[in-house]
């Protein structure tokens, strides 16, 4: 056994001793299923081996953006790229780690008698390929397409379990995600979908099934929700978690742990699904990986500040004043990880409270400047300090957080010049302050964070002094 795989154990074991738990989740780890530009080799398998020191013991292999995974299903890898796969094969196995192989055919797939034979062939071909380079763990996925052929899919999966799976003693049960694959997706007002339906209807009980979830990125996962697709698919379902990718809204980076997920809910799989940023994702990982080993005594908070720790040692306490304005990912349909600094946000309203009334005013303005000053500073050291790769992922954010506590900043000696009656200070610091507000919003196509802290207290502290001067 080398090393790798005895710190992975031993991790194992040290987390679980003595405490009252619930059973790690059987298959747990890593679905590289995020859009965007793939993970180099290097990155892949520094991945994987970070999966064997965490407790994960599994790694989907699932870019969207290979075209050979998705757009060119049919066509064989390259002897290149099948001699990388072949490689990450063998560092999986020195890890401990199950490679799963995953392809998606269902943009153009044909379930017609005379195309569907032929593509099934072609499918046949591909796993056939991937099987002689030592790969033994298989998904096929329907995820993201237009067609929705529930009946076509469950028979396809039936017919890979017979001619695939069972023509070889050595390969596991297959894994799928199909085309409604969260449960706000599966049903409507009670019933469930036709597709669903069908798919369930037909789907080989062998075959491990994951769902997102209520929606996409829903936080704050459910065992009521859980069992409501158990029933529907007549098994529990396993977990595709959403969190830390931010595929769909890439301009902020989600750096916060996983949220609390169901802590006996008996699912047989859950996957993370990371930022094309390998390294920064990390932090959500090992805090999943920690879920994942533990649920009935995984503490976000705890396991978040542990991550940093182990991650970036002396650099800790400044990582995480940045990450803690980096956590939360919300648009129209995405509402997943935990607020944005929540602490600070409480000194924000507890500031305002005082400056309305008077009371303290001068004890939380000082509070406060301390706080945005040391966020500056971390932001400053960290972009002098971090390592390169890390701070290759996140150099832009750095730069965006200074800038936002320095206007922070700036908003506080506005508001103290207005209140001691400095009325021609005050203006020109109300101009400088709007500008940077602009700045800072014109940048945000490229990189957010801390919306509803740090940049909404210069909006607070702008709508406050023209209700003041009204």
């Amino acid at each position: 056994m080398n090393m790798k795989k005895i710190v992975g154990c031993l991790l194992l074991v040290v987390l679980l001793q003595g405490k009252g738990f619930a059973e790690p989740i059987p298959v747990r780890g890593i679905v590289e299923g995020f859009y965007g530009r793939p993970w180099t080799q290097e990155q892949r398998i520094d991945m994987i081996e970070f999966c064997g020191t965490h407790g994960l013991n599994s790694y989907i292999y699932a870019p969207k953006d290979d075209p050979y995974h998705r757009e060119k299903w049919r066509e064989p890898y390259p002897k290149a790229q099948m001699k990388k796969i072949e490689a990450l094969v063998r560092v999986s196995r020195a890890n401990n780690i199950k490679f799963i192989f995953a392809i998606s055919p269902g943009l153009d797939f044909s379930y017609s008698l005379l195309h569907g034979a032929a593509d099934r062939k072609k499918l046949l071909e591909k796993m056939e390929s991937v099987y002689s380079i030592g790969v033994r763990d298989f998904a096929v996925f329907f995820d993201d397409i237009e067609e929705k052929n529930g009946t076509g899919q469950a028979e396809l999966l039936r017919w890979l379990e017979e001619h695939f799976v069972a023509a070889h003693g050595d390969v596991s049960h297959l894994m799928t995600v199909p085309t409604e694959y969260f449960l706000s997706d599966m049903q409507k007002a009670g019933e469930i979908n036709a597709y669903t339906r069908d798919f369930a209807k037909g789907l080989p009980k062998e075959v491990i099934l994951l769902f997102t979830g209520d929606g996409v990125a829903i936080g704050e996962l459910s065992a009521e929700t859980v069992n409501s697709a158990a029933r529907i698919y007549g098994r529990k379902p396993g977990l595709w978690w959403n969190y830390p990718v931010n595929d769909y809204m890439p301009e902020k980076l989600a750096l916060g742990p996983v949220e609390v997920l169901p802590k006996d809910s008996g699912i047989p799989a859950i996957f993370f699904n990371p930022m094309p940023a390998p390294e920064l994702s990390k932090i959500a990982l090992a805090a999943g990986a920690e879920y994942a080993i533990d649920p009935d005594g995984y503490n976000p908070e705890t396991a978040w500040k542990k991550a940093i720790m182990e991650q970036y040692g002396a650099l800790s306490p400044q990582m995480e004043l940045f990450a803690a304005q980096s956590q939360h990912m919300e648009n129209s349909w995405a509402r997943i990880g935990r607020n944005d600094d929540d602490m600070l946000r409480a000194d924000m309203n507890d500031f305002w409270n005082a400056w309305s009334k008077g009371t303290d005013a001068d004890i939380c303005l000082a509070g406060l400047r301390e706080k945005f000053v040391a966020i500056k500073e971390a932001a400053d050291i960290l972009r002098k300090r971090l390592p390169d790769t890390q701070r290759r992922e996140c150099k832009g954010h750095l730069k965006h957080l200074a800038r936002l506590a320095a206007a922070d900043s700036l908003a506080l000696d506005m508001l103290d010049a207005r209140r001691k009656g400095d009325e021609k200070n005050a203006k020109k610091m109300e101009r400088r302050l709007r500008g940077k507000l602009k700045e800072i919003m014109d940048k945000e196509d490229k990189t957010k964070l801390s919306e509803s802290v740090c940049r909404a207290f210069i909006e607070e502290a702008l709508r406050y002094t023209e209700k003041d001067s009204s």
